[in-house]
């Protein structure tokens, strides 16, 4: 009871001190991107913080998978570098003990794994997408700064606005150019607000202002003035309605519509929390060094069995979406292979005085075999 106790408080423990360490790493390379996206243009800089805050609930189950994985290893290759694993098997116990302190820390990790990809995942997916394609659709005249000429972004329209007021929706001293078909055509306005009509097309209305077209290939110049003029920006765009790709769509969804892509986005979803599980308990064989060799190469072997583990995940995901086979013959196999390894390896590392040696076991029961004949022949 004080090992179990005592155990626990450890992978506690240490799984902080890597869950923190694994999480600073994502949000700065994600804090990196992302600003280099809104530098680029990419995606509008007042957004940045709710989509590094979406991006890390995207990211938090690989997140808590690592960190219940490299929590065990970590600590169960200590304490057989200090010689503790020794005292442990001279006093009679076996690796198997270890299995039951595990699953206490690992089981809560793997239900919030499970959470994380059946709700928060998707919907922070869903807003990413919202998010991005509200500033791919948002009107261009938002983009513009103030007493900058700026390209939009379908590349074919220039805009100049001298300030920017209100709700960023309403300009003064508007210059528009726009060249389409081989036309070339400005329109400058004191001023210019923007209108969402019911079809949810975008418009730009301009007032008070003048429009000059010129048609390079007849010669032609026209020119018009206006009270009101309406500028198309953009017409209706999916970011009403978010994201309807797999990875957003909620697992009710998933299941109402059972085609290949949803069914394969549901066993990437199914698939993290038994991940998670087999991952723990393949660290505790996984974990053995000799203190005199260092532990570097099965810290290497470890690693390399959680790649190979995802990516044959991601090949019968792929399986399911290919419609090469069906989501109930897809998403146990690898599973049940990484269960088999795990038995394997503990059969591997267990002592031969251990009572759950194979060994030892087909010895007690030939004795007891042995026995029940004596008595049947005594008899």
């Amino acid at each position: 009871m004080i090992f179990q106790h005592a155990l626990r408080r450890e992978l506690i423990s240490t799984a902080g001190a890597v869950f923190t360490t694994l999480s600073t790493i994502t949000i700065t390379v994600m804090l990196i991107k992302i600003l280099g996206q809104a530098a680029g243009g990419q995606i509008a800089s007042q957004d940045v913080i709710a989509l590094i805050g979406f991006q890390s609930l995207n990211y938090l189950p690989i997140l808590l998978i690592l960190t219940g994985y490299i929590s065990v290893l970590l600590v169960v290759t200590r304490s057989y570098q200090d010689s503790e694993m020794v005292v442990w098997f001279a006093s009679g116990q076996s690796l198997v003990r270890w299995i039951k302190p595990v699953l206490w820390f690992g089981f809560p990790v793997s239900v919030l794994t499970g959470v994380l990809s059946f709700v928060a995942t998707p919907w922070a997916n869903n807003q990413i997408a919202q998010y991005r394609e509200r500033f791919e659709t948002h009107e261009d005249i938002s983009k513009v700064t103030p007493g900058k000429f700026q390209e939009s972004t379908a590349t074919n329209r220039i805009f100049f606005v001298e300030e920017i007021f209100g709700d960023r929706t309403k300009v003064k001293n508007v210059f528009v150019n726009t060249q389409q078909d081989g036309k070339n055509s400005i329109v400058v306005a004191k001023e210019g607000m923007l209108e969402l009509d019911k079809n949810g097309n975008k418009f730009m209305i301009l007032q008070k202002g003048r429009r000059y077209d010129a048609m390079e290939a007849q010669n032609e110049f026209w020119i018009m003035e206006f009270e009101r003029y309406g500028v198309l920006v953009s017409s209706s765009s999916r970011a009403i309605n978010g994201d309807k790709s797999p990875r957003a769509l909620p697992i009710a969804d998933l299941l109402k519509n059972p085609n290949n892509f949803n069914m394969g986005e549901l066993l990437w979803r199914v698939s993290l929390p038994f991940m998670t599980l087999c991952l723990m308990l393949l660290a505790i064989p996984l974990s053995f060094v000799n203190p005199r060799v260092g532990r570097s190469a099965s810290l290497m072997i470890a690693l390399l069995l959680y790649v190979v583990y995802g990516n044959v995940i991601n090949i019968f995901q792929a399986g399911v979406v290919q419609q090469r086979w069906s989501f109930g013959l897809g998403w146990w196999p690898m599973h049940l292979a990484v269960v088999v390894i795990i038995s394997l390896l503990f059969l591997w590392r267990l002592k031969v005085n251990s009572r759950y040696h194979p060994l030892v076991m087909w010895s007690a029961v030939k004795h007891a075999r042995l026995a029940k004949t004596k008595k049947s022949a005594a008899a």
